[in-house]
């Protein structure tokens, strides 16, 4: 099956996108059957930015090859002007600029409150907190467990426990 699909080049944090028609199985960077044109997304003013050759765009597709999502976007914009693209560009990040801010206002809010109620029962306590270590004791005594055996202490007993099965088994 043949697609019409983007093919990176250029150089490392540089992209540069050639529109292919391709077979489907080959690598997205590998052989292709026709260059249809080419993406720079790092393009200046004085730059071509998008340049697509839309009536071998047409014949590929009359062949039954199928575009992929990025091509179709460049195809409508290549629609546009490019001050039009770039005007769309800024309203989508001016979009976003505006829910961070409203995000932010909300929790910045909700969090004052519950600092200001903290920060009255501590200083009217004023407890020294305990230490990791008191915090384990602490722990260890509520539950009555034994404090856990370090490697040493496991070693002898997996030795101790081998020894006894072997015992058993030279009892039979």
């Amino acid at each position: 099956m043949v697609r019409i699909r983007l093919s990176r080049g250029g150089s490392k944090k540089r992209p540069f996108f050639h529109v292919v028609a391709t077979n489907s199985r080959s690598s997205r960077d590998g052989k292709y059957i026709e260059r249809l044109g080419f993406y720079n997304p790092n393009a200046t003013d004085n730059e071509e930015d998008i340049k697509i050759d839309s009536e071998r765009i047409k014949y590929w597709e009359s062949v039954g090859a199928q575009m992929s999502d990025k091509v179709r976007y460049l195809l409508k914009l290549l629609e546009l002007s490019r001050e039009e693209r770039a005007s769309q560009k800024n309203e989508k990040i001016n979009k976003k600029k505006t829910i961070r801010q409203e995000k932010k206002a909300e929790e910045t809010p909700a969090e004052e409150p519950e600092a200001e109620t903290k920060a009255e029962p501590e200083a009217a306590e004023e407890k020294p907190r305990p230490n990791l270590r008191q915090l384990k004791k602490l722990r260890q005594r509520s539950l009555k467990l034994k404090p856990r055996p370090n490697l040493r202490q496991l070693k002898k007993l997996r030795q101790r426990s081998l020894i006894r099965t072997r015992m058993t088994i030279l009892d039979l």
